[in-house]
């Protein structure tokens, strides 16, 4: 299977300024994400999109392919992810000469896969014969919304968590990790279509940095996860 893997890195970043060249623990955040898909067994190809030069630098100098810069039109606050995917895997088979069979989308801003994680979800994806795979991890939280207050399961009964059935559990998607066949993501321009596979990780892979707080938390489960 020729995979392509995609991280997608744009300059701008309101949240957390230079939130992808930040330092987390000893390395810049993309740099993790960077060197995980180079690790995986089963990633033909990593391949860093950005507008940004100094990013396309520093992805560069760890390993990572950037043969071409993001048009400004694909880096702004509302851009989705999508076409910025759809643009690499154009570019990437034109000027390479090749056709990829699965597109691997790994946002940096979830730097904690641990090893193995990637090419786990590569052989999941292939046995279960899937279009589309998203990482999860399992959510323990009880929803309630309102007008009219009204809670997502049965509160006069509450269920302990090991009492839950497997068809009862409810998985939050990590944002880490995705895979996509490449003709059906050319042909539905959504990372998610056709046949979805779900690939449950592990807890602590499921942080994703959007704040400062969260910089501090994710290099505390890194520094505990990788010393093992």
């Amino acid at each position: 299977m020729s995979v392509l893997a995609i991280i997608p890195a744009r300059g701008g970043s309101k949240g957390v300024p230079g939130k992808n060249l930040r330092p987390l623990a000893g390395k810049p955040l993309i740099a993790w994400s960077i060197e995980q898909a180079l690790a995986a067994k089963g990633v033909s190809d990593v391949l860093v999109s950005t507008d940004a030069e100094d990013i396309a630098d520093v992805a560069r100098s760890f390993g990572a392919d950037v043969p071409f810069l993001r048009p400004a039109e694909l880096a702004t606050d509302t851009a989705p992810t999508e076409p910025v995917m759809l643009h690499a895997v154009e570019r990437m088979e034109a000027m390479g000469g090749k056709r990829y069979e699965t597109i691997l989308l790994l946002q940096p801003t979830s730097p904690l896969r641990l090893p193995g994680t990637i090419d786990g979800a590569l052989g999941a994806f292939a046995a279960d014969n899937a279009d589309s795979l998203l990482g999860v991890v399992e959510s323990h939280a009880f929803f309630w919304q309102t007008d009219p207050v009204r809670a997502s399961y049965d509160y006069t009964n509450r269920p302990r968590r090991q009492d839950i059935a497997e068809t009862d559990r409810h998985y939050r998607e990590t944002g880490s990790l995705y895979l996509t066949k490449r003709d059906i993501l050319l042909e539905k321009r959504n990372r998610l279509a056709g046949r979805i596979a779900l690939y449950r990780m592990r807890e602590c892979e499921g942080w994703e940095i959007d704040s400062e707080i969260d910089f501090e938390i994710v290099e505390a489960l890194m520094k505990q996860e990788l010393s093992k």
